[in-house]
């Protein structure tokens, strides 16, 4: 995050003693990105953190691809994704290249036998359904429908559920995530003309700090496989904090649109992004009000980039027959456009109820296994005129 935060106890100066009232030392922890060169948090700990007593062993993640090299454009319904009780098991990555994994997830229960960590990628959770506390070892989080949130990269994890009926978007990045460098100033405060601001960004609230000893499973995904890692001590005994570098929660029902006169580029939606690929948010907002104006989106070709547009909720002016939980893909180098109809439709309408996230590849991306058993293999026919 372009902005600090702290929370629980920390000493006046960092790698300086800092003593636990009966005289030994917490033990401290630099928790950074890119080398020394990225955002950091410098974190106080009642155990060492580095105590293995166990690996058992590891299991393959890695996603199977149905087609490595592909040019159709596909619907996938995404609430075909089978729930599963368990979390990781739950999670189905239905596009793939060497930069993100994009997964779907319907996970039944809590996090409860074991941690999470994911030493590959940051991840970005968008809650579709469902609500509870993502509890990490920075600090806790809760969350609800129309969340997304962004786990850094190491970040220690747990997802408690308040109820069985969950689902999940998850963007795996391989690159640091950020808020949009176009969006900040000089100094990385959010400017005026963003679309949104600190405000709007929860960080967490409150540390659980367990200061216990015994056998405690972190399943640590790395270069595509779970290891199973038995450690020492238990992983939340953080007692304080600093940095930029932390877990946080940003709500789509936050954002705030940019609209105009005219129909506006799919870059004023922009959310988060990193150098392979951009996430951008589609909010319910009033149309463009220039009285001539055609408020659906202008077929265009993505020369450059592959794009996924995953459907939330509201009536998705601009494609005809699709549902809440379906996914789009239109791939780089072939044009694409409002659904027959739609662009009729959409002249003398004033607003629109759309929720949606697009995902935009700066790499072509590889369709799985798991995604063709949900695709709809006669959506790139979807345009001609019947």
């Amino acid at each position: 995050m372009p902005f600090y935060h702290t929370l629980g106890k920390i000493p006046h100066k960092r790698h300086t003693v800092f003593r636990k009232p009966d005289g030994s030392l917490y033990y401290e922890q630099l928790f950074g990105t890119i080398g020394f060169d990225g955002m950091y948090t410098n974190m106080y700990h009642e155990q060492r953190p580095t105590q293995v007593k166990e690996i058992k062993g590891s299991y393959d993640v890695q996603p199977k691809v149905a087609t490595e090299k592909n040019i159709q454009s596909y619907r996938f319904k995404g609430f075909q994704v089978k729930p599963d009780p368990d979390y990781l098991k739950s999670r189905k990555v239905v596009l793939t290249n060497s930069d993100v994994d994009i997964a779907l997830a319907a996970p039944q229960k809590s996090t409860e036998d074991y941690f999470y960590k994911n030493a590959d990628s940051d991840e970005l959770l968008f809650i579709h359904k469902g609500s509870g506390k993502l509890r990490t070892h920075l600090g806790n989080l809760d969350f609800k429908y129309g969340d997304y949130l962004l786990i850094p990269r190491g970040t220690i994890y747990k997802l408690d559920f308040d109820d069985e009926v969950n689902r999940l978007f998850i963007v795996e990045s391989r690159r640091p995530i950020y808020t949009p460098k176009r969006y900040r100033n000089y100094f990385g405060q959010l400017l005026e003309h963003s679309p949104f601001c600190e405000r709007d960004i929860r960080r967490p609230y409150e540390l659980e700090t367990n200061n216990e000893k015994g056998d405690f499973l972190i399943k640590i995904k790395k270069q595509g496989k779970i290891f199973d890692m038995v450690y020492a001590s238990h992983p939340f005994d953080v007692v304080g904090y600093d940095g930029y570098n932390y877990p946080y929660a940003f709500s789509i029902h936050d954002f705030e649109p940019i609209t105009g006169r005219i129909h506006q580029p799919p870059p004023v939606h922009q959310t988060f992004e990193t150098d392979a690929f951009v996430v951008c948010s589609f909010c319910p907002r009033l149309y463009d009000y220039h009285p001539e104006s055609i408020p659906a989106p202008y077929s265009h070709s993505n020369i450059d980039s592959d794009e996924v547009l995953y459907y939330v909720d509201g009536d998705f002016m601009s494609r005809n027959d699709i549902e809440a939980g379906h996914i789009s893909l239109h791939p780089a180098g072939i044009p694409h456009g409002p659904h027959p109809g739609a662009v009729e439709r959409s002249i003398g309408q004033t607003e629109t109820e759309e929720l949606a996230v697009m995902v935009d590849t700066f790499k072509p991306l590889m369709v799985t296994e798991d995604a063709m058993e949900i695709a709809d293999d006669s959506y790139h026919k979807s345009w001609l005129d019947h």
